[in-house]
């Protein structure tokens, strides 16, 4: 484990023995000091990762003005079990409130805490980027991506799954460009059918069509001077990715019902989920295009491959929602943040984010324990991910499979997932879905279905579903299977 120091502020309630002792049981090695001054000194040398502030059992005003000027240094803050205290301190920008007393294990999840805010804070190699949450090496390695190609004003490429913060990579492109005061405009190309796109994207001129009654400006036009961000750009039909084509080539459009043609001055960012290169290799997607698309890419990493920032995710949003729902007493026990941290999470961190704000809405005591996660899990029948094995209780009973291990702890990587029943009434609903989701839904049973028939043996899998290999894997990718 990675040894770090802490700064200590000690109050009256503390006793400076027993917290030392605590810090150095969780092998941090740790420096006392008395006073706020004194503190700020420490700190100023840059010596340390984190700082434990122990507060007063009353917010201070010059303690929680300190913390807000120190951000730059994670700061956990401990005090008494007070919700007024806790809710000032992380107000003030605390990365973590501890109850006093802690045990160990307590005080070693608070400083963990702030040392995952630490790494996103390692500027200047890798500054923040806003809305971007997480320490590990694949989402360090994309904030560096980041700051890399913001400052030119290449085409970038955003890839990922599902859920996996494309929007938030694009923006942030934007943010740290010379572009950055510009608009920001997307289109949501999934979104728009193709007879309204053209219109949205290149504007049109009044009596252009029926309802035409004014001139319009398009997207492009909106975002003159700034980024253009294509969400979905997978989805365009093949007569909009030709003029799209032309439009990125040589920056010239015209509005429809206009022979007028524009200059555009922006940045294009686009963003898929789609295998683009096999999608070149049907013909359903233009090579042209995709090669003007592709000039810079930046692969957003599923959740899956960067599971120890599920944690820091997951108390960032349970804070948040414990605010916006005047929830400030609810806690998230350690062993319901285990079986989070545990799922492979297939909507990647939309879904999660879903899921904490469900729990928080629904709790009905002042803790959310593993039953409830459980719990939530069995209910939500979009909550779909492969099991360690494909034992057919597993396929047809639709409830968590928890592994080997108890109740309370996964011992699986995959523990805590849950897989659809193949027949819909057992969890039927009355809700109304668009077509889009209820075929994605379906093709996700299909491929369940076949991997159960074939214990697990893809090429076998392939073969029942009358697909090649190749569309196999590329389809358990889309729906967070492989």
């Amino acid at each position: 484990m990675k040894r770090t120091k802490a700064s200590v502020l000690l109050s009256s309630e503390a006793p400076a023995g027993s917290l030392s002792a605590l810090i150095e049981a969780c092998n941090f090695e740790v420096t006392l000091v008395v006073g706020l001054e004194a503190t700020a000194a420490q700190a100023q040398a840059g010596a340390f990762d984190a700082i434990l502030l122990v507060m007063g059992p009353e917010p201070s005003d010059s303690a929680l003005d300190w913390i807000r000027e120190r951000c730059d240094v994670p700061v956990v803050a401990c005090g008494s079990s007070s919700a007024d205290l806790e809710r000032a301190a992380l107000s003030a920008g605390a990365v973590y409130y501890l109850s006093w007393p802690a045990s160990a294990a307590e005080l070693s999840r608070a400083l963990d805490a702030a040392l995952a805010r630490a790494a996103t804070l390692d500027a200047p190699r890798c500054a923040p980027v806003s809305g971007m949450l997480g320490a590990s090496p694949h989402i360090v390695a994309v904030k560096k991506m980041v700051q890399q190609v913001a400052a030119s004003s290449s085409t970038v490429l955003v890839r990922g799954e599902t859920g996996t913060g494309k929007e938030l990579v694009a923006r942030a492109i934007h943010e740290q460009s010379p572009r950055a005061a510009a608009p920001f405009i997307t289109v949501h190309v999934a979104a728009l059918p193709e007879t309204l796109l053209e219109s949205e994207l290149f504007g049109y001129e009044k009596g252009a069509f029926t309802g035409a009654t004014a001139r319009k400006a398009g997207r492009v036009e909106l975002a003159e001077g700034g980024t253009l961000f294509l969400d979905e750009i997978g989805e365009l039909s093949s007569a909009m990715q030709v003029k799209l084509l032309r439009l990125i080539q040589s920056r010239e459009y015209e509005r429809l019902g206009s022979n007028r043609t524009l200059k555009a001055n922006l940045r294009f960012v686009a963003a898929t989920h789609r295998d683009i290169e096999h999608m070149v290799e049907q013909g359903t997607f233009r090579e042209d295009l995709f090669y003007r698309l592709n000039v810079v890419t930046v692969w957003v990493p599923p959740l899956r491959a960067r599971r120890n920032d599920v944690p820091l995710l997951v108390r960032h949003y349970f804070e948040l929602f414990r605010s916006s729902n005047q929830k400030p007493l609810l806690k998230l026990e350690d062993s319901a943040l285990r079986l989070l941290q545990a799922n492979r999470w297939p909507g990647n961190v939309r879904q999660l984010v879903n899921f904490v704000e469900r729990l928080v809405v629904l709790a009905m005591s002042d803790a959310v324990t593993v039953h409830d996660v459980k719990r939530e899990m069995s209910e939500q029948i979009t909550f779909l991910t492969q099991a360690a094995t494909y034992g057919a209780s597993a396929v047809e009973s639709g409830v968590p499979v928890a592994g080997a291990g108890s109740s309370e702890t996964p011992a699986a990587a995959d523990g805590g997932n849950v897989l659809p029943p193949p027949n819909d009434s057992v969890h039927f609903s009355s809700a109304v879905r668009p077509l889009r989701e209820e075929v994605r839904r379906a093709e996700q049973r299909a491929l369940l279905k076949a991997l159960h028939s074939a214990k697990g043996n893809r090429a076998q899998a392939a073969r029942l579903l009358g697909i090649s290999r190749r569309t196999l894997y590329t389809k358990l990718e889309e729906h967070g299977l492989d």
